[in-house]
């Protein structure tokens, strides 16, 4: 097993596939400078930049796909793809279907996503539920870096469209750009792991739609992804010393979503809290309870999210993303 920080992850899987498969290309903003080490190896027709038009370059993308190459394309931000939207909500999200399978988009977006670090809200979103609302894309946020570079692979060889989140307070690249000049008085919360973990000397490819229990518990089942994930094992760790038992879930595919394996959790503790850094209404933490409540499992449920609009603030900012004091004061109202 090797050590590797999370993007380092997703770079390292991204070389091992590119060295394999000659279709892949990768562009967008500044991406010969962020994958200088794949501009290196692969050169710069693999690796390009291109003009800050979200629009043309993700098009460019889904063009690309539809004609036999497989391209990574990489947002600065996924708040950004508001600019740009046509080409993944009527474009590569239908080709399969309005094609009856003929044509496929095999293209990737990857983007960084999520709060914490007061950027303000049109810059820390995370949107997962908004993507995964629209049928035929896949949506992917893995939490660790095993998981961010088998994901990765796994992505590279998905015949459509799929959406690759990388939550920013994971990136060691992020984490480097928001800690320093005028930003070292910023101060944010990191998980003690995420960002740097154990990853296998060869990469495969992680099975989409499948999550993974990261620890078992008696009393109430935990569901998030990314950040999410690591505050949420925070939780447990600490609820453990007050005698509540709590399992926590790590979904690391939005879409498609692992419905049996949330429902076989819930239904052995028979409580649900989702941790949701998304917003709210109509997303990813209704369609969670949604699956239990259809399967028809009795429980208790809560959730922790993101419920209007991100301030700019940093104080008001803590208020609104989810945290552990939100997460605990949940759990408490839960096993009452």
């Amino acid at each position: 097993m090797r050590t590797m920080f999370f993007t380092q992850a997703i770079d390292d899987a991204l070389a091992q596939a590119m060295g394999d498969d000659p279709r892949i290309i990768l562009f967008g903003e500044d991406t010969p400078l962020l994958r200088r080490n794949l501009l290196v190896r692969f050169g710069p027709r693999r690796v390009r930049g291109t003009p800050i038009s979200e629009s043309a370059f993700l098009g460019a993308g889904v063009a690309a796909a539809m004609a036999g190459l497989r391209p990574v394309v990489e947002m600065y931000m996924v708040d950004f793809l508001g600019a740009c939207m046509d080409a993944l909500l009527n474009h590569a999200a239908k080709v399969e279907a309005f094609s009856g399978g003929k044509w496929t988009a095999p293209l990737v977006v990857r983007a960084p996503c999520g709060g914490g670090y007061g950027d303000g809200g049109q810059h820390e979103q995370s949107l997962w539920g908004w993507l995964a609302h629209i049928p035929g894309l896949t949506v992917l946020v893995p939490s660790t870096p095993a998981d961010a570079g088998g994901l990765m692979l796994a992505a590279l060889q998905h015949d459509g469209p799929v959406i690759f989140l990388e939550h920013k307070l994971l990136s060691e690249i992020w984490l480097e750009f928001l800690g320093s000049g005028a930003r070292r008085t910023v101060q944010y919360d990191v998980p003690a792991e995420g960002a740097r973990g154990a990853v296998p000397k060869k990469w495969e490819p992680i099975p989409i739609g499948k999550a993974l229990l990261l620890r078992a518990g008696g009393d109430l089942t935990i569901v998030s992804v990314g950040v999410g994930v690591h505050r949420a094992l925070e939780a447990a760790h600490t609820l453990e010393t007050e005698g509540i038992s709590a399992g926590v879930l790590d979904l690391r595919t939005v879409s498609p979503l692992d419905k049996t394996a949330i429902c076989e959790a819930v239904a052995q503790t028979g409580r649900l809290l989702v941790i949701d850094e998304d917003y709210e209404g109509f997303g990813l933490s209704g369609e969670l309870s949604a699956a239990v409540l259809e399967a028809g499992i009795s429980f208790k449920y809560a959730r922790v999210c993101t419920q209007t609009t991100i301030p700019y603030a940093r104080h008001l900012e803590d208020q609104i993303l989810p945290n552990t004091q939100r997460i605990y004061s949940s759990v408490r109202q839960l096993m009452q």
